[in-house]
């Protein structure tokens, strides 16, 4: 158990479901809602202003969407934790809200109990994703990418670390931090890699990891 408050931001253009939310949310006793915003520019302000632990918000919204919202937010504030809670299991929806720098991605059906683990999870920097979202992202990475030849492609021990790492579900912030680099440096890294394998999104850079045997996923 937490021996602290996690603070929490909500952002919901739907004031009843923001309602229904932090109701469920203020019985948690290690959970503190410090605000709520009914659109992206207001996501913004309130978050610079209250610095939450983490931020919850849908995809469309007025005037800003959250997918705006949280790619602002992720390049002002240090180490932002944003967590997407959204009806929206499209492909290109999931893609550009982790690319937009979201750690956490659940779907408004998922249960109660795996809102709460997000919130826990993403507190801690580490991503989390509701079941059905982690069985698309599973398709996502093993379906369409067609990987280079592993003799064709040579990548440093820098990237190759970066590629681990990424495997691992670490951001472009986490990243740096672990390897005492800049945000920016990682990024170039990053467009590095994917240019090398051809990819055109992390999904296929972890997809060459897998198939190269840079990456192996740990045995249970």
């Amino acid at each position: 158990m937490l021996n602290r408050k996690i603070k929490l931001l909500i952002a919901d253009d739907h004031s009843v479901f923001r309602t229904g939310l932090k109701t469920f949310l203020s019985q948690i006793p290690h959970l503190e809602i410090a605000g709520e915003a009914g659109n992206g520019q207001d996501l913004m302000k309130l978050a610079i202003d209250l610095n939450p632990d983490v931020i919850i918000t849908d995809l469309d919204m007025p005037v800003m969407s959250g997918i705006q919202a949280t790619k602002e937010l992720c390049k002002r504030i240090p180490y932002c934790r944003v967590i997407a809670l959204t009806v929206h299991a499209r492909e290109e929806s999931i893609l550009r809200m982790l690319e937009a720098g979201a750690l956490g991605y659940v779907l408004k059906s998922a249960d109660t109990k795996e809102i709460v683990e997000a919130i826990e999870s993403v507190d801690l920097y580490k991503p989390f994703f509701c079941k059905a979202i982690s069985e698309m992202l599973t398709t996502i990475i093993t379906r369409d990418f067609k990987v280079p030849v592993a003799e064709t492609v040579y990548l440093t021990e820098r990237e190759k670390q970066i590629v681990q790492l990424i495997c691992h579900e670490h951001t472009s912030k986490g990243i740096a931090h672990i390897l005492c680099l800049s945000k920016r440096t990682i990024e170039g890294h990053r467009r590095r890699i994917m240019d090398k394998v051809g990819a055109k999104s992390i999904a296929g850079v972890i997809a060459f990891a897998y198939e190269t045997g840079i990456y192996k996923k740990p045995v249970p």
